[in-house]
Parts: structure tokens; C-alpha cells; sequence
């Protein structure tokens, strides 16, 4: 008897696990009904955000990594011995051309000075009165006073005379040279960086350190690198005109500043492959600095009325990239040509026209000819050149350029 019912408790247990079982299958079964239900069956019209192809003058840029370099640095370094006794500047002060950077002890090089001035004097009074006893005996020599070589010899005195007057000018001048390195003037403007050198030190014209280094930074230089497969692109567009070149803060996005590219250099680098350029930037806030890396930005072209859809919209398949184009509550597959594409928006060279509706989001049930309803296509749109210089690269690095 106690065998029959523990073969009762396990039957009875039995049918209650396929009652769970059973419940279990039906309820998923009618959540799938729901699901279906709710996106209008398994051939239903499926939900999509689409977006307007719109027409805008699209900016083509080239991005690179460089380097800021002051666009000249100089090491302020004495050209005569002596002591240091006067420093004119302070760390980090910004000086014009000209200023007095330092002053060394002037005494031996005044002396130097004064007593070329003196020699020149003496050299004169004699030059003076050489030429008086000339015209003497130029009168005596018509009256047969005195003899022709006489005459001849005052006058080879006089020209010796006056050549010594010329040479001590030259040694005056030479002195007073000497005498105005004992300034230290800044041969450019910039700004100073940490003094060397202290008041009261013996500087002298051998030293290697200098007493200050001056950096110009404003405008300052942009060396950076480009592919060499971009290299006919930017000489083509460099012969042209003017080109602008744009530094980016950190995120990558934000203008930090605007400048011009000067120079192209003149050989590919072989173990890397790629070719420096040189840009200047004004630089006004000192948002760049010398040692610098930057990222910045190339402004090559500009593709004018480009037809233009959000990069989310284009798909590639098998036989390319392609679209999807709103037809009235149906959708159409078009294979596109992608001329230029970054994260936010894709130029169209061939396929979508100006005005044409495309699918931004929803494709993994979309199939060509398939039905839909269309979502707020408001946040998809691709945006306008004119409103956002700033936004319109998107995050991150800009894709290069593409032709399909």
C-alpha cells in the first residue's frame, strides 16, 4: 500500500510539471503575438528614423599630428668679457626687438673707445699742419727756394698723414662696436625663457649657455606629416592659393586656432612615408606653445552644393554602398557613389538626389520594397556648414576621403 502511493505522488508530481511546462509555452508564445502585434506582424511595416538629403558647400580637410615650433629661437649670448652688472629683463617677459636685455661692466671698452678718439685727434693736428708746410713749399718750389723733392717728399707726408686719420676712424669705429656690445639687446622679439646667468658673473664671448634663450611664438610654426598618397592633392591645391590649416584643442573638435600653410618640404620621408609640412598661426592666445603636439586640420577643398545624407544612412552590401529611399510608406534600395564620408555625414555623388528621404536607422529588418513607419527624423538630420564649424566634424579623427 505504501508502495502505491509513493507511485501516486510521483504521477501527480509529474502532471504538475507539465502543467508549468504548458503555462510557461503559452504565455511566451503570447508575448511573441504581442511583440509581433505591436510591430504590425512578421510582414508588418517596420519602424525607421529617416532623414532629408540635403544640398551644402562641404569642406574636404586632411588630418595630421605635428609639432609647435617657436618661428625663431635665439640663445642671447655676450660677444665680449667682463662682468655682468646689470639684468634688464624678467623670466617670461615678452621684449620687442632692440631691448636691453643686460649690461656688462663698459670701463675697459670705454678707455678703448676714448683713446682711439684721442689718437685720431693727435693724427689730425699733424695731418693739419703737414698740409700748411705743403702750400709752403708749393710757393717756394715756383720760386726755386726749395727743391722739387721737397715739395714732393710734404706731400707724400700729407697722404701718409691722411691715411693714418682714416685708419684711426676705423679704430674708432671698431671701438665703439665693442664698446655697444657691452648692451645685450634682443635681436628678435619674444619672449624670455629662465636666466643662465646671474649679475655679478664673468661672462665672456666663448660661453656655450648664453644668458637667456628668446622663443617668438607669436605667430609660431606647425611642423606636421601628411601621407605621401595625399602629396598631388595638396600641391594642387597649394599652387592654387593659400592654404588654411587649423589646430584642434584636445576633444579633438574645438578650433584652437587658424593659420596658413608655408611650406611643403621637398622630399618624402622613406621610413615612414610620409612628407612634413610647415604652418604659421598668429597665435594671439597663446593657446599654442613651443614642444606642442597638436592635431590639426588641412583645408583642401571645398566641395560646393554637395548632396549630402547622415553617414548612418549609407550600408554596404555585396555589390557596394547603398541606401534606403523612402517611397511613400515603402522603401527602395539604391546603390550610391560615397565621394567623401567622416562620422556625421556622407557626400553623394551618384544615387540620392536633393530632397530624398533615407533610412537612418532600423535596417536589420529592412529589405528593398519593404513596408515602414517612419519615426522623428528630426535628431538624424545632417547639419548645415553655416551653423556649426565646430560640430560638424563630429567626435574623433576625420575619415580620408574615399571614392567608390
Amino acid at each position: 500500500m505504501t508502495k502505491d502511493r509513493r507511485y501516486i505522488a510521483y504521477g501527480l508530481f509529474a502532471l504538475v510539471l507539465i502543467a508549468v511546462a504548458a503555462a510557461l509555452y503559452l504565455q511566451a508564445g503570447g508575448d511573441e503575438q504581442a511583440r509581433r502585434g505591436r510591430r504590425g506582424g512578421a510582414n508588418g511595416p517596420v519602424p525607421v528614423l529617416v532623414a532629408d538629403a540635403q544640398t551644402m558647400d562641404v569642406p574636404v580637410y586632411l588630418d595630421g599630428v605635428g609639432t609647435t615650433k617657436a618661428l625663431n629661437t635665439v640663445t642671447v649670448l655676450p660677444q665680449v668679457d667682463g662682468k655682468l652688472i646689470k639684468v634688464l629683463f624678467s623670466e617670461g617677459q615678452d621684449v620687442p626687438k632692440g631691448y636691453v636685455l643686460a649690461e656688462i661692466d663698459p670701463a675697459t671698452y670705454q678707455a678703448a673707445y676714448d683713446q682711439a678718439v684721442a689718437k685720431k685727434a693727435q693724427d689730425e693736428a699733424q695731418l693739419a699742419n703737414a698740409k700748411i708746410d705743403l702750400e709752403r713749399y708749393i710757393k717756394l718750389a715756383s720760386t726755386n727756394a726749395v727743391t722739387t723733392q721737397q715739395r714732393d717728399t710734404q706731400k707724400a707726408l700729407v697722404e701718409q698723414l691722411t691715411a693714418q686719420v682714416k685708419q684711426d676712424q676705423a679704430a674708432i669705429e671698431s671701438a665703439a662696436t665693442t664698446l655697444g656690445y657691452t648692451k645685450i639687446v634682443a635681436p628678435i622679439a619674444g619672449r624670455t625663457g629662465i636666466r643662465n646667468v646671474d649679475e655679478g658673473n664673468i661672462v665672456r664671448a666663448s660661453d656655450t649657455t648664453g644668458i637667456v634663450t628668446l622663443t617668438q611664438i607669436q605667430p609660431i610654426s606647425v611642423i606636421f606629416t601628411l601621407p605621401q598618397q595625399e602629396l598631388p592633392r595638396v600641391n594642387k591645391a597649394f599652387a592654387a592659393g593659400p592654404l588654411t590649416v587649423e589646430s584642434l584643442a584636445a576633444d579633438n573638435v574645438t578650433v584652437t586656432d587658424r593659420g596658413q600653410l608655408k611650406v611643403v618640404d621637398n622630399q618624402v620621408d622613406q621610413t615612414t612615408g610620409t612628407v612634413k609640412l610647415k604652418a604659421e598661426f598668429p597665435n594671439p592666445n597663446l593657446q599654442l606653445w613651443p614642444g606642442q603636439f597638436v592635431n590639426v586640420q588641412l583645408l583642401i577643398d571645398t566641395l560646393k552644393n554637395a548632396t549630402v545624407v547622415p553617414t548612418a544612412a549609407v550600408q554596404r552590401g555585396p555589390q557596394g554602398t547603398f541606401v534606403y529611399v523612402v517611397n511613400g510608406d515603402k522603401v527602395a534600395m539604391r546603390n550610391v557613389t560615397v565621394t567623401q564620408q567622416d562620422d556625421t555625414r556622407a557626400v553623394i555623388a551618384t544615387g540620392v538626389n536633393t530632397g530624398d528621404k533615407v533610412v537612418t536607422s532600423g535596417f536589420a529588418q529592412l529589405t528593398d520594397g519593404s513596408a515602414i513607419t517612419i519615426g522623428n527624423a528630426s535628431a538624424a538630420a545632417p547639419e548645415n556648414t553655416d551653423t556649426g564649424e565646430k560640430k560638424k566634424r563630429g567626435e574623433g579623427k576625420r575619415k580620408r576621403s574615399e571614392k567608390q
